[in-house]
């Protein structure tokens, strides 16, 4: 069997530094080739190895739907599943290429045990490397979790994730509602973090790669940094949250997750000092399920790799409507606790409103966040000052006063918004050697 020119070797091509891929496993056959040579195929169809994006070290598998539609039977899996081991050990991020019709049926209870093998070593993997994911073609049926499993998602625009194929879902078929689609994955259900054309994803991969640390242990993800720790950013108060962060970020670059889903969050990563930072913004003043579910998940990431977390708080309150009272309870426990159970350092800028269980929940003091700074028209308290006096005519309108919360201590400074970038340097620098596990 000679060398053969898949797709999937181009798409790793397309992504790995030119020259870089060294494959392992080529020669590996199903167990049913032996009887039938006419079921043999190029590495069972996966291709998988090593190479560098950017310089960093990075293993990868890429399934070829050529061979039998890429579907997963049992060594195919199983090389996939030693990619995962060797990552481990060397402590280096997992590139997984996904193009498959399924779990091969035909080899049965083996296809099964190793499909399995693989969920256990994706498992291990989680918060020790990180595990990026791109579909092309399709992703169907329990690789769809695989692919959930990872930390982050990319998806060609015309590729399909699903569990059951739409015209399988009781209640739907594919012309009403495309639950498979990319679009309806990145705005209805939240595992894409982006969608594009092969080109467009490429770029975007390897923006992301230079921004994250190769495992949980070591950080090569910072870079020499040529924007001044002391740049203002006059007129920050009137951009919106997007480009709030761009102007706090060094040289204004933004790599923003999951950019259609929860838009009342606005988070991803950029750089302060050179150093990667996960960034959550309010960009709605209402709360809801998704923006909770999509900021816990960031804050999680962050927790286990060392990112230091800063949050930009402009929010009066909790969505209210039947898909928030079903599943908002359950997502914004799951923030709370995400915030309160990190180690890394995390800062806070209450840049516009804080107020109620939404302003708690947000990062705030109570939550364990290191230093919180309030720009001085912010506003604090119970509820928004003028609901409150609708209800008590004893309302204190001076309790929701960011001088108030400075006095007892909930908030650590009360900074100009133009200095935002100067205060954010300074005080990650000060928490850099923060004791995570303390």
């Amino acid at each position: 069997m000679s060398y053969n020119d898949t797709n999937a070797h181009k798409r790793i091509a397309s992504l790995l530094d030119e020259g870089s891929f060294v494959e392992i496993g080529a020669y590996v056959t199903a167990r049913s080739a032996a009887a039938d040579p006419a079921q043999e195929a190029y590495g069972d169809g996966v291709v998988t190895g090593y190479g560098t994006i950017g310089g960093c070290l990075m293993y990868v598998y890429a399934q070829n739907p050529d061979y039998m539609g890429g579907s997963l039977g049992e060594m195919h899996a199983q090389k996939i599943a030693k990619i995962y081991e060797m990552a481990m050990e060397m402590g280096a991020p997992v590139l997984g290429l996904l193009d498959c019709a399924g779990v091969r049926l035909s080899e049965g209870a083996d296809s099964m045990q190793s499909f399995g093998n693989l969920f256990m070593n994706q498992s291990l993997a989680s918060g020790v490397i990180p595990q990026i994911a791109v579909i092309y073609g399709s992703c169907g049926g329990g690789l769809s979790l695989s692919a959930a499993m990872a930390d982050f998602v990319f998806m060609e625009k015309d590729a399909k994730l699903f569990l059951n194929s739409p015209n399988a879902v009781l209640g739907n078929f594919e012309a009403k509602c495309d639950t498979a689609g990319a679009v309806f994955q990145a705005e209805r259900v939240g595992i894409c973090d982006m969608t594009g054309t092969e080109a467009e994803i490429a770029e975007a991969l390897r923006q992301l790669v230079g921004m994250l640390p190769e495992n949980y242990l070591e950080d090569y993800s910072a870079v020499e940094n040529s924007d001044s720790l002391n740049r203002s950013v006059e007129g920050i108060e009137k951009a919106d949250k997007a480009e709030q962060i761009r102007m706090l970020a060094d040289d204004g670059a933004f790599f923003e997750l999951k950019r259609d889903y929860g838009k009342e969050i606005c988070s991803g990563f950029i750089r302060i000092g050179g150093n990667t930072v996960g960034i959550i913004a309010n960009a709605d003043r209402k709360l809801g399920y998704r923006g909770s579910g999509k900021a816990s998940k960031l804050v999680d990431f962050c927790n286990a790799f060392g990112i230091p977390v800063v949050n930009l708080v402009d929010v009066d309150g909790l969505r209210n409507c039947m898909d928030n009272e079903r599943f908002l309870p359950g997502r914004l426990s799951e923030l709370i606790k995400a915030y309160s159970s990190a180690s890394v350092p995390m800062v806070t800028v209450v840049t516009g409103h804080a107020y109620g269980t939404a302003g708690i929940a947000m990062a705030s003091k109570a939550l364990g966040t290191d230093l919180v700074f309030a720009w001085k028209d912010a506003k604090l308290g119970l509820m928004d000052e003028d609901i409150q006096s609708e209800i008590d005519d004893s309302f204190d309108k001076s309790k929701n006063t960011v001088l108030y919360h400075a006095k007892r201590g909930y908030v650590d400074d009360i900074i100009d918004p133009a200095e935002t970038r100067q205060r954010l340097c300074a005080a990650l620098e000060m928490l850099y050697t923060k004791a995570f596990d303390a």
